[in-house]
């Protein structure tokens, strides 16, 4: 099994193989989270007006997303797993947009099969990679907005990668001091509407769920996410 560790949209662009897009603060961590509270399915795109347009059509959907990390008018929650796990989703259809994430999956275009990774369900992408055992894995960590390496995504990768050589990854303090780092802005309290401390606990759980979320491109350009419990 080759596998590679790529970065941003180009990244996902060049993803060969298993492509796993990795955003841990806090696009597929909030997908997690959504799907535990409920949600039958998330689906992903790109662009803030396609999500109102999707909205239109599943009558039974929720606005979940992003710009700037801050709520997007009109939508129903922002990209925080604080406001998500709060809410029962229970059979809903959650359209999510966000800056990193969601344009990661949607530009995977060379990828064989699409995952989503963050610390939460890290463990199951894992496990889910071991049992199809494929002969590439691409590794893209979307970094802050997309442009700006981000710690808490390249550490998700050593992990994932690691643990796919069965070598063991001593991650914890590691993380616990992305606090201090690219995690800091989740403690600046002009950020607490939209980006409070929880969110960073709640993105920092490592293996808290055992199923991956699958992407799926559809017939107009966006993705499902479908949950494989393993």
């Amino acid at each position: 099994m080759k596998i590679e560790t790529l970065e941003f949209v180009d990244g996902a662009r060049n993803a060969k193989g298993v492509a796993v897009i990795i955003d841990v603060f806090r696009a597929f961590s909030v997908a997690c989270y959504a799907v535990d509270a409920g949600a039958v399915r998330i689906i992903a795109t790109s662009e803030v007006s396609e999500a109102f347009k999707l909205k239109k059509k599943y009558k039974n959907s929720v606005l979940v997303g992003e710009r700037d990390e801050k709520k997007i008018e009109g939508f129903d929650f922002g990209n925080s797993p604080t406001e998500i796990i709060r809410e029962d989703l229970s059979g809903k259809t959650v359209i999510h947009t966000t800056t990193a994430g969601t344009q990661g999956l949607t530009n995977a275009f060379n990828a064989d099969a699409i995952l989503t990774g963050s610390f939460v369900n890290a463990g199951a992408v894992v496990r889910y990679i071991k049992s199809i055992n494929p002969d590439k894995v691409s590794l893209v960590a979307m970094g802050y907005r997309a442009t700006c390496s981000a710690e808490e995504d390249l550490i998700c990768a050593e992990m994932i990668a690691a643990e796919l050589k069965n070598v063991k990854f001593i991650s914890e303090a590691r993380i616990a001091n992305l606090q201090n780092t690219s995690g800091k802005r989740f403690f600046d309290p002009a950020n607490l509407n939209y980006s409070p401390p929880t969110d960073f606990f709640l993105c920092t759980m490592i293996n808290r769920f055992d199923f991956v979320l699958k992407a799926t491109r559809r017939f107009d350009g966006n993705i499902d996410l479908m949950k494989i419990e393993l």
